[in-house]
């Protein structure tokens, strides 16, 4: 009997647990390729036992010329129900390789033809918020509008508002802006996936996520976003007016001029989004090394259901058959 997704689901974190372990014995070194090269080995690993008809439409890491799936690379043993995913080995690959916080791997999977593509070539402007501003917001609007929007439909303040945002130079006249308007901003070294988590968890203190990243995580960001019942808008930035660019995003399926929401790059009803914790972060905690295994923490986002589960993975590498082969040999 061929086994649905919905049943995988709570299994699929054992490829982001794997990724996880992957990086962890290169935290702190200073090599991100040796970060994301492990992680990507660890977790085809894991994923490759799984009895689907899988393929990795997409994957963080060639734009930076990282260690990375193939895109389309086909995965599973090719038996099972028909799935497609995005991944992000490391979501936060320079913060692991410096021992920084708030590092994960994720992925979001899906039946096939569900995820929108968008290739890791150059960076896609996003906002994400909770529920309160669905069907109010537009990317033509200014970094001030968005944000007195957002903040009107929550019934916040001004001064009671957090921004969250990578800290980056591509992002200095949008922090001009909200510094003029006297909001709190939040400025983190990488990972828009938790940051786009957190502005869409209503209570969770972060009220917008708002600035350029990759693509990768725009669609798994939007997935996760979907299962929390939040919403997320994504477009292509393009500033310096890069025509080949332009040219290659179309070839690979992309509207360069329209704006994407959380339903249009993860389609349907049936959607998962996984994340484990590399280095300690907000959203979970790190990889936790034994003397003969680890322990990881995860978590677990689906629709049709909306469940969200926080886990917790104890590994015994000897025992193991996959990490004795990786870690042992």
């Amino acid at each position: 009997m061929m086994v649905s997704l919905r049943a995988l689901a709570p299994s699929l974190n054992r490829i982001t647990v794997a990724g996880a372990v992957g990086a962890i014995f290169h935290v702190g070194h200073g090599d991100c390729d040796l970060v994301d090269g492990s992680a990507v080995e660890f977790s085809r690993m894991i994923l490759n036992q799984f009895d689907i008809d899988g393929e990795v439409i997409c994957c963080e890491g060639p734009k930076d010329h990282a260690p990375a799936f193939e895109r389309r690379e086909k995965v599973g043993t090719g038996k099972g129900v028909a799935l497609e995913f995005v991944v992000d080995p490391v979501d936060g690959t320079t913060a692991a390789s410096k021992g920084r916080k708030d590092s994960i791997s994720a992925l979001a999977c899906a039946p096939k033809g569900c995820f929108q593509v968008l290739p890791d070539d150059g960076y896609y402007f996003k906002v994400a918020t909770d529920f309160h501003s669905i069907g109010k917001l537009s990317l033509d609007m200014s970094t001030e509008e968005i944000v007195q929007t957002v903040a009107k439909a929550k019934n916040i303040s001004l001064e009671k508002f957090t921004v969250v945002m990578l800290d980056r130079d591509r992002h200095c006249e949008i922090l001009k802006s909200l510094r003029h308007l006297g909001v709190k901003v939040i400025l983190i070294p990488d990972g828009d996936i938790v940051g786009a988590i957190v502005a869409a968890t209503s209570g969770s203190g972060v009220d917008l996520l708002i600035g350029a990243g990759a693509g990768p995580e725009a669609t798994i960001a939007a997935t996760a976003v979907k299962c929390l019942g939040g919403m997320m808008l994504v477009r292509v930035w393009n500033p310096d007016g890069d025509v080949a660019r332009m040219e290659r995003l179309r070839q690979a399926g992309v509207d360069v001029f329209k704006t994407y929401n959380e339903h249009e790059l993860a389609k349907g009803d049936e959607l998962v989004f996984v994340a484990s914790g590399v280095t300690k972060g907000e959203l979970l905690d790190g990889v936790r090394l034994s003397c003969d295994g680890a322990t990881v923490s995860s978590i677990c986002m689906r629709l049709p259901s909306g469940t969200v589960e926080k886990s917790e993975t104890t590994l015994q590498f000897k025992k193991h058959p996959i990490y004795s082969q990786l870690i042992l040999r």
